[in-house]
């Protein structure tokens, strides 16, 4: 029995326990140091420790200094344990001691200091036991310390214990998972003998946190198959990690079924399990789900008000969110910033300018939490709403900007067609050397490509290949989309077949051959893309019809819509328009009016086609009875409908009906550019009428340009108005000095009437102005 000295410090306990005639010293000793080492309070702790310390008995005793060590573990005070170990004396501190400090240092999460001990206890010489290894490999975990983690495992490996003890494979399935190495986290799982519930939720949970909730799930389902007289079945925890990878994958089936284990089982009254149950329902976007599960939580926690507050921001109600919130105030809960963005995000998605405004003074006025996260949701919900002079001015406010903050503005001001202001942000990014995430590296690249800045875009190609990013799928088609606009179609086209591609990526490449004339090698490339399984959508066949149009290829075009037939394809208002104007310009104006008659609903877009595939085919009247219907039908036309019917006019010599459409555009508010008067003087030009011509030339709104000048000079030229025709070109020779054609005609027109000497100083000038005369080129 242990032995204590009596000491003055007995005075300072409880007379009643002061009962010496009753009890020998030694007795009366340890019942006293027994109640102290069973106490919960940490002063009376420290009166222990000095009790033992004075008693003679701190240097020498391991069951003393172990207990000294768990309770300043648990009061928080780790560094007392340290000294309490280190001034022992005993000159071989035994396995029982060692793993007293390390768990003393590990339970208060001083990760490194419990290594730092595992290490000095094997240069002691030693060796861990079961109960030392998952301290220390977990501690390995929480740092990542994957070698270290390597380091120990090599060891266990040696002496034997990982097949003597389940608990330490778990640990190190868990420090794997941890680690990111969930491959390894899975062998180590299967060397485990024999698996209990902490393995298989270990590896359950690393799925998870993994990114790979697909094989979270069904390693639970396979937890359950061999689970066997209740040995193995998941516990709360394990199935936790399950309502995750539900949440995560949107798995909402899979997730009831969870959910009712979970019932049937009675492990659904854990605070952990209801808040994970309202996250998978709150995750799988189900609304009527979250709100029952919301109403089981007993003890609702930020964390729950979040799910239910955000699952309703997600879907646009942004009502049910405010009350919500306000619920929540009264219910004594601050919000904060995870909550607050949640909302804000809310706003931005479904366009709610003046709530999102209102919510932003709400926050400004009651002093929420404004800290980056909140910021950066400011300035995307400003961005979504096109206020970019409210977030350049927020951008400018906030102190510390964060990465996050810079690109957000740089998308913005993409989004917004400020492609200038993006590369200048862009520029002071790269001069203070702030990283650019995919999306603003995308926007940059179509802000080059808009604005035809290829120089920029060649060096942010640079980067990309130098940054390992060009194998990226989405940074490709930008890149091909950019290459492809700028007439580049060599390095598009190497892009395209160095990287893995999508239907956006066959697309991008057959837009740019498309832009540039390259027609039939855009239809070629249709025609590989069927080839290897890829299933084109929607803009893919808008861009191939296009290309068969301008070649008037009707085989190739019909061949095409044979295709979109059999495979399903809804014919929605822009894909029949684009048929019906692919069947016109090859010639087929009878299939294009079949196709027209078929649609259910026609868009203006609809009727222009049909209008200008009768006027391509010299069919006026008919163009001018599809107009009447498109007016019967409620549809307003635009300034393209009557372009199309004016040049029809035109073609077909129908004078009075010209004129009658171009006084119709002032019914329709629509005001004639440049094109419709060039239509209207060629018009009456043809028909001789001249002088009319000449006049509304003269009483135009607008500077007449090229158009007008040479509709009205062709027609001078065709039925011999040769003065009126040199009086013509000297104001068109005026209005546009660099344009040959008007200098050959006139001095054409001086040769016609005998006056040599003018028309050779026609041609004189021409040569002083530096004008000359465009060589011509032929199709054929």
């Amino acid at each position: 029995m242990l032995k204590l000295k009596p000491t003055l410090l007995l005075k300072h306990f409880p007379s009643s326990s002061l009962q010496l005639s009753s009890y020998s010293t030694s007795s009366y000793l340890n019942s006293h140091l027994h109640s102290f080492l069973s106490t919960n309070t940490s002063s009376s702790t420290l009166q222990s420790h000095a009790l033992i310390i004075t008693s003679g008995n701190s240097d020498n005793n391991i069951f003393i200094a172990s207990k000294l060590m768990s309770l300043y573990a648990f009061f928080n005070r780790p560094h007392f344990s340290t000294r309490v170990f280190d001034s022992l004396s005993i000159p071989e501190k035994d396995i029982f001691l060692w793993n007293s400090i390390i768990k003393s240092h590990f339970s208060n999460g001083n990760y490194s200091e419990s290594f730092e001990y595992y290490l000095k206890m094997r240069l002691s010489n030693t060796p861990p036991n079961d109960f030392t290894i998952p301290m220390v490999v977990s501690a390995c975990a929480e740092l990542r310390w994957e070698v270290c983690g390597r380091y120990v495992h090599g060891l266990v490996s040696k002496s034997g214990l990982f097949v003597e003890n389940s608990v330490v494979g778990s640990s190190f399935v868990y420090m794997y998972a941890k680690c990111g190495s969930i491959g390894d986290a899975c062998l180590v799982f299967d060397e485990i003998i024999v698996k209990d519930v902490v393995a298989w939720t270990a590896l359950v949970i690393g799925y998870v946190q993994n990114g790979e909730s697909e094989k979270g799930l069904e390693c639970l389902r396979d937890m359950h198959r061999v689970a066997k007289d209740g040995e193995v079945m998941p516990n709360f925890r394990t199935l936790v990690g399950g309502l995750q990878a539900c949440g995560n994958l949107c798995a909402l089936n899979e997730g009831k079924c969870l959910h009712g284990f979970l019932v049937k089982t009675g492990l659904g009254f854990y605070p952990a399990v209801q808040s994970s149950v309202l996250s998978m329902y709150s995750g799988c976007g189900s609304v009527g789900d979250s709100y029952a599960s919301f109403s089981e939580v007993v003890d609702k926690d930020i964390i729950s008000w979040t799910s239910i507050i955000g699952v309703n921001a997600r879907f646009g109600f942004m009502k049910e969110c405010l009350d919500m919130f306000w619920e929540m105030q009264v219910n004594g809960l601050c919000a904060d910033g995870i909550l607050i963005c949640s909302i804000l995000l809310g706003f931005g998605n479904f366009m709610s300018v003046r709530d999102g405004k209102a919510f932003h003074g709400l926050i400004v006025r009651r002093n929420f939490v404004l800290d980056q996260h909140v910021q950066n949701a400011l300035l995307s919900m400003y961005c979504k709403f096109g206020l970019i002079s409210i977030a350049e001015k927020l951008f400018i406010i906030i102190s510390n900007h964060s990465k996050d903050s810079w690109n957000i503005m740089v998308h913005g001001y993409c989004k917004m067609g400020q492609e200038a202001k993006a590369i200048e942000l862009f520029k002071e990014m790269q001069q203070l050397g702030i990283e650019i995430d995919l999306n603003s590296l995308v926007s940059m690249i179509f802000s080059c490509s808009q604005l035809g800045a290829i120089h920029i875009g060649r060096s942010l190609h640079c980067q990309i290949v130098k940054s390992y990013m060009v194998d990226n799928i989405s940074i490709a088609n930008s890149l091909i989309d950019m290459y492809g606009r700028s007439g580049n179609l060599t390095i598009a086209w190497r892009i395209f077949n160095q990287t893995e591609k999508d239907v956006i990526t066959w697309n991008a490449m057959m837009s740019a051959y498309t832009r540039y004339g390259h027609f039939s090698e855009a239809i070629a490339l249709f025609d590989q893309m069927i080839l290897e399984n890829v299933i084109p959508n929607l803009a893919t066949m808008l861009t191939v019809l296009s290309a068969c149009s301008h070649l008037a290829s009707w085989e190739k075009g019909e061949k095409i819509h044979c295709y979109i037939k059999e495979a399903g394809y809804e014919l929605c208002q822009s894909l029949a328009t684009a048929l019906i104007d692919m069947y016109a310009k090859c010639g087929q104006i009878e299939k294009s009016r079949e196709l027209f008659n078929s649609m259910k609903e026609k868009d203006v877009v609809s009727w222009n086609v049909m209008i200008s595939g009768y006027g391509m085919h010299g069919d006026a009247k008919s163009g001018f009875q599809i107009f009447q219907q498109m007016e019967e039908s409620n549809i307003k036309p635009n300034d393209l409908t009557f372009l199309s019917l004016l040049n029809s006019c035109a073609h077909a010599g129908l004078v009075e009906e010209g004129k009658f459409l171009f006084s119709r555009m002032e019914h329709y508010s629509i005001k004639p550019n440049l094109k419709h008067y060039a239509c209207i003087v060629d018009l009456l030009g043809r028909s001789g009428n001249l002088q009319e011509a000449e006049a509304l030339v003269m009483s135009m709104p607008i500077l007449p340009d090229g158009g007008v000048w040479g509709a009205l000079l062709s027609a001078c030229v065709v039925h011999n108005e040769i003065e009126m025709g040199i009086r013509i070109a000297k104001r068109a020779i005026d209005s546009d000095p660099d344009n040959d054609g008007y200098y050959i005609l006139i001095s054409n027109m001086y040769s016609t009437m005998g006056w040599w000497e003018e028309a050779k100083q026609a041609r004189e000038i021409m040569k002083e102005r530096g004008v000359g005369k465009k060589a011509g080129w032929s199709a054929m």
